[in-house]
Parts: structure tokens; sequence; C-alpha cells
């Protein structure tokens, strides 16, 4: 009686140990395919909960040590950076993880890595707009785009990220520089997100966005034809391809302070890095690979390639809360 109670208990300790819990930020269908692809070749079940980067950052710091999220997937490194900070999730040790990853798309202390890539470009009206003129982020401040620049709010992290980048590279000056330049710049008070300035531009409200390439992609591969419509009137620039390079955010994943599931959540980690998954990230969603082995999408890869940003994410995300003074400083919404 006593070995069938054990045996029961052991059976019971594995069921609640095969198993996963997600904090995702993520939306999208490409996501649904990589949880059961992963359940089907490790038997471990995927529980996912789906919310704003922040509210799941702020959830995980009120639920603490009791909280059930193993991992917590987000976009923008900047999110990562402030999960880090509110000390709810842990370091991770993983060669599998260190050699996939390039060190400039993962915490110096194994704290996220990334699982895509998302570039932020600069898209223009292919129509009736000369993209000559910009081969910078500065150039958007040229008195030429003056009423011709989309772009989202001061608060969207993709921007605060992309401020925090060229503080990084370029010091304060050239980032107050580039923050009022822009704002004088504007079509009309930036809102909305990316998807939002490309239809702006198709509108004519403005001729130039600052948007990041995989919005691209999923509407020239929309089933809405009037988002294909948008999209193909849209040309690409890589900005800084003579200097620094192009600024590349990710979508990113870590583990949990409060984990119970420690071991499944690493392999779970692992497998988002791996061809597979990654051939799904990117030609479902668009996204660039992280994993060098994975090619982009025949869509994303006709926009050619580029030169991209290396400087680690995690320093320039360091100076976010100086790019958002900035920001406000400057007198953005």
């Amino acid at each position: 009686m006593k070995k069938s109670i054990l045996a029961l208990s052991l059976l019971a300790s594995f069921a609640l140990a095969a198993e996963i819990n997600i904090y995702s930020a993520r939306h999208y269908d490409a996501d649904t395919q990589l949880y059961k692809l992963f359940e089907a070749k490790t038997g471990i079940k995927v529980n996912a909960t789906q919310a704003k980067g922040g509210e799941l950052i702020k959830k995980l710091e009120v639920e603490g040590d009791s909280s059930v999220a193993d991992l917590f997937i987000t976009a923008d490194a900047g999110n990562f950076y402030t999960a880090k900070k509110k000390g709810v999730l842990q370091s991770v040790k993983s060669q599998t993880l260190e050699k996939i990853v390039p060190a400039q798309y993962r915490d110096a202390e194994g704290y996220w890595f990334a699982i895509s890539k998302r570039a932020r470009i600069i898209a223009y009206d292919k129509r009736n707009f000369d993209p000559s003129i910009i081969k910078n982020y500065q150039d958007l401040t040229k008195p030429e785009l003056k009423g011709k620049l989309l772009i989202r709010s001061a608060t969207a992290g993709y921007n605060t990220s992309l401020l925090a980048s060229i503080i990084e590279s370029e010091g304060v000056d050239a980032a107050s520089k580039w923050a009022k330049g822009t704002l004088a710049n504007l079509a009309r008070d930036p809102k909305g997100g990316d998807r939002d300035q490309a239809k702006a531009i198709f509108a004519g409200e403005g001729q130039v966005a600052v948007m990041n390439t995989y919005y691209i992609g999923l509407m020239l591969n929309s089933p809405k034809p009037e988002d294909v419509e948008v999209a193909k009137i849209l040309g690409v620039i890589f900005p800084n391809q003579d200097n620094r390079g192009t600024h590349v955010n990710i979508s990113g994943i870590a583990l949990t302070k409060a984990s119970k599931n420690k071991e499944n959540a690493i392999k779970f980690m692992e497998f988002m890095v791996s061809p597979e998954a990654q051939k799904i990230l990117a030609g479902i969603n668009y996204e660039y690979p992280v994993n060098t082995a994975v090619e982009p999408s025949d869509t994303i890869k006709a926009f050619g390639k580029f030169k991209e940003d290396s400087t680690p994410l995690y320093k320039s995300v360091e100076k976010i809360s100086e790019a958002v003074k900035i920001f406000d400083m400057a007198g953005w919404k």
C-alpha cells in the first residue's frame, strides 16, 4: 500500500513538473504553433497568459515568489531591462543559448535572450518621395522633411530604445538634436502603431515613417487586400550603413525568478532558438532569425542585406531613462 501511494505521488509530481507557464506579450499565430510543436516534441504542456509587457512585469512584481510564471516573453529590450531591475528574472547559464544568440542580442549576465530581431528602419512612399536625402537617423531632422514625418509616440518602447541607442553611440547632444528635429518635422502628432504609420503614408498624411520591418512583411502577406495595397507602396531605407549600422531591437525570452519548472523552462528557451522554431518565427511572422543557420523569409530578404548596429542592446537600454527625459524636454507626446 505504501509503495502504491509513493508511486502515485511520484507520478503526480512528474505530471506537475511536465509543464511550463509563460507570461507573454506576444500575440501571434506563430507563437501558438511553437507551443504546440514544443508540446509534441517534449510532452511538456505549455500554458500561456497574454498581456502587454509592462502589465506582465507589474504582475510578476506583485506576485513575487508565488507567481506561477516560469518564462517571460516580450518585445523590446527595454522591457527586459526594466524586468531585470525589478528583480523578477533570474540568470540562465546555457551553452546552447550562448552559442546561438549573438552577444549583442542577449544580456551579459544571462537574464534575457533574443528569440528574433526587428530592424528599426525608415519607410517611405515610393510614389512621390526621393529616398536619397535619407541615409542616417539624423537625416530625419532635415528641414526638407518638415510636415512629412510619421512616428509612434515617445512612450513607445521601440522609440525610447532607438533614442537610447543614439545616446549610446553618438552622445546626449546628438540624441537631443534628433528628438527636437524629428518633432519639428512631424506631419501630425505621434500616435498609433507601426501599421498606422504605414496607412497614413498611403493616405497621403506623410511620406516617411520610422517602422519595424516585420510589420511591412505581415502587411505584404496579409489576407486583407487593403493591407497588401498599403505595404506595396512602401520603400525601405536601412539607416547608418556608412557608420554604426541600423538599430535592431528584439523579441526575447527570460526565466522568471519565481519559476517552479526551471529545467523544462530552459528547454523551451533553447527550443525557441532551434532551427525549426526560428524558421517558424521567420516564415510566419517575418522577423529576422537570431540563429544564423536560418535564412530570413523571402519577403524580408527582398528588402536587402544591411549592416546591423553592433552595440550590445544591454548597454544601450541602460540609457532609456535618459532617453525618456530627452523626449520630455523636447516636448514630445
